[in-house]
């Protein structure tokens, strides 16, 4: 057991944030903690980490183990610059070789009497040198910043010419180094792309400690977590399983305590039923007293409450588009005089909800506001179609005026609107009552998302353009717009990072690069699959035109040589490699159909025809598995 705790309760005032709260965190168990915005779970981690100290009940910690927390304020040293930060973990580990070092110097021309003491002090550092893996010091260092994206960085740059987001990077990675047998983590995947992402589930899946962290990631949480603590309502349950297991017993637990409930109170209404019917009976008296007694000893099922109140939001439009809603044609983005991509072409039509993804910085959000006119091309033209009404979501919500009111924002936006459509509005992502009276700089980031998303439903625009729309909100609010997008039938281009969001809406993926676009017919799932396949086959080609035989010209440069036979080889190999991922993507295609089929009521009522199409199914994927094999050998 790391940490335990018995009875916990926190309040703030008169409001009881945390209610007896017992949980147990044992060594190398992985624990998800989720909850909606405010639902204590940040007041949970400063009392189990010693930064709270007034609260009721018993707090046990393992004094003998070692916890690293990761706030979501990083407390790095500004003054120390990357490198010393990450020498820093290791500051005995190198102290011990520069004293390694100085016995060894010492030990130069002793006399054997001397000699002997110097070289048992050597050896005493040498084995805690080794104990803590001196040698591998340096490769843990650079493994760990450079799959925390910082391999090509100036490792002598100050932490304090560093971003926000670079920060936080910087303190997670200085977290892993330091390997304590429990790491919590506040929300570590804010400012990390899909290779730092990937990186860190991999790292964390082979982690040796125990790992307890907030996330609104559910991708993440599905990867690293096999146990999920809930915070509802102040109380705390815990769930065996990932994210999409929680999901699943969570769902069946309320269903078990609702039928609880009311089988109960059925009984006890037959019990009052019995009791008024034969407490005046003499022959029936004794037993309707004993059923009295019951009914007072009897240890009521509590009412369940369901889920915690959500926003709840539907995105329409008023007027069609034509087809046609956006063709770009070698367009260009760059801020500050800097290009940051180009070669842009897109062809979107009505319906098409696109996802635009690419490495931090890349210039996604530029280009979003590139297309709406915010800041101009740096080359190429766009044209958005006719009868194209767009409502655009900014990253961090900076088209709200932060003076004003709730309500006062959406009055000054739509004049022509009745009180009570607003009111109905703001109700929907839970705004009530003199909530709607706060100023925008008084309330939260979710409330704020939660606000310009309530104004993008009311202007009813048949194009959205979505930057970052799940960074400030919760599990709930997320699989709320998740639901609302997916039944959303106007055109939708948005920028995320959420990757369960990439897997249930989008039925393109866009990914930027520096010097164009690279396209993918499905979801994230389908993204990753194709672009480590692209990846594979582009190094299988790389390889394959790696020369033979090498000579030396006259200016001592390497000359490669390759006989007509290895030519031919090569062609064919080439031929072969071009022909596999052909045949790939056509069973690829053929799958997605089958699978669609499959679903069909008009199919799956059929025995035969289901049949036929599940042997046509397998057979493709025995194909795909023989295609793969023979692409790899390559």
């Amino acid at each position: 057991m790391l940490i335990s705790t018995e009875n916990l309760s926190k309040s703030f005032g008169d409001k009881q944030v945390l209610k007896n709260i017992n949980m147990t965190v044992e060594e190398k168990c992985r624990y998800g903690l989720i909850g909606v915005n405010g639902a204590g779970k940040s007041t949970l981690l400063d009392i189990i980490t010693g930064a709270a100290e007034d609260y009721e009940g018993e707090v046990y910690i393992n004094q003998n183990a070692a916890i690293g927390f990761l706030r979501q304020n990083s407390g790095l040293d500004r003054g120390n610059s990357i490198e010393e930060e990450m020498r820093g973990v290791f500051s005995d580990v190198f102290e011990t070789e520069r004293e390694m070092r100085e016995l060894e110097r010492k030990m130069e021309g002793l006399p054997p009497e001397e000699l002997r003491a110097v070289n048992a002090e050597y050896m005493k550092k040498q084995a805690y040198f080794d104990s803590r893996d001196g040698y591998g010091t340096e490769v843990k260092i650079k493994t760990v910043l450079s799959g925390m994206g910082f391999g090509g960085y100036d490792l002598s740059m100050s932490v304090s010419k560093l971003s926000g987001g670079e920060k936080t990077r910087l303190a997670i990675a200085k977290l892993l180094l330091e390997e304590p047998d429990l790491l919590i983590l506040d929300e570590p995947t804010n400012h990390l792309d899909f290779k730092m992402l990937g990186w860190l589930e991999d790292y964390l899946s082979s982690y040796s400690g125990a790992l307890l962290v907030v996330s609104h990631d559910r991708y993440f949480l599905n990867k690293v977590a096999d146990n999920i603590f809930e915070i509802e309502r102040g109380k705390l349950e815990s769930y065996k399983g990932n994210y999409s297991a929680y999901l699943v017993q969570k769902a069946e637990r309320l269903e078990r305590r609702q039928k609880e409930y009311e089988m109960q109170q059925m009984q006890i209404a037959q019990m009052k039923t019995y009791i008024d019917k034969n407490i005046a009976r003499a022959s029936t008296s004794a037993s309707a007293k004993s059923r009295i007694k019951a009914l007072e000893n009897m240890e009521l099922v509590e009412k369940p409450e369901g889920d915690i109140k959500t926003m709840h939001i539907k995105f329409s439009y008023k007027g069609t588009p034509y087809k046609d809603v956006l063709r770009t044609e070698g367009l260009c983005v760059g801020v500050g005089g800097r290009t940051l991509c180009e070669n842009i072409d897109l062809d979107i039509k009505r319906g098409d909800k696109i996802a635009i993804i690419g490495e931090n910085g890349i210039g996604k959000s530029s280009l979003l506001k590139t297309l709406l006119g915010i800041i101009p091309p740096y080359g190429g033209e766009y044209k958005w179609g006719k009868n194209t009404k767009i409502s655009f979501y900014e990253q961090e919500n900076a088209n709200l005026d932060y003076g004003k009111t709730v309500f006062d924002e959406l009055r000054g936006k739509f004049p022509n609107a009745l009180d009570t459509e607003l009111r109905r509005a703001l109700g929907s992502v839970l705004f009530s009552g003199e909530n709607v009276f706060k100023t925008i700089d008084k309330i939260s980031g979710g409330e704020r998302a939660k606000l310009a998303l309530c104004e993008i439903m009311l202007e009813h625009a048949n194009v959205i353009l979505l930057d970052e729309p799940t960074n400030h909100l919760d599990l709930p609010s997320r699989e709320e717009l998740e639901r609302a997008l997916c039944e959303f039938d106007g055109t939708l281009i948005f920028v995320s990072h959420d990757r369960y969001f990439l897997n249930s809406i989008p039925s393109l993926i866009i990914e930027i690069k520096s010097d164009g676009i690279q396209i993918y017919d499905g979801n994230y799932e389908y993204y990753k699959e194709r672009s480590e396949f692209l990846s594979r086959a582009n190094q299988t080609e790389e390889k394959s035109e790696k020369p033979e035989k090498a000579g030396k010209s006259e200016k001592g440069e390497a000359v490669y040589h390759r006989t007509k036979e290895q030519r031919r080889a090569d062609a064919m190999r080439k031929e072969r490699i071009r022909e596999l991922e052909r045949l790939i993507e056509e069973l690829e295609e053929e799958n997605r159909i089958l699978e669609e089929e499959i679903s069909r009521e008009e199919v799956y009522s059929d025995y035969i025809l289901m049949n036929e199409k599940c042997t046509a199914l397998e057979d493709n994927k025995n194909k795909l598995e023989e295609y793969y094999s023979e692409l790899i050998e390559f």
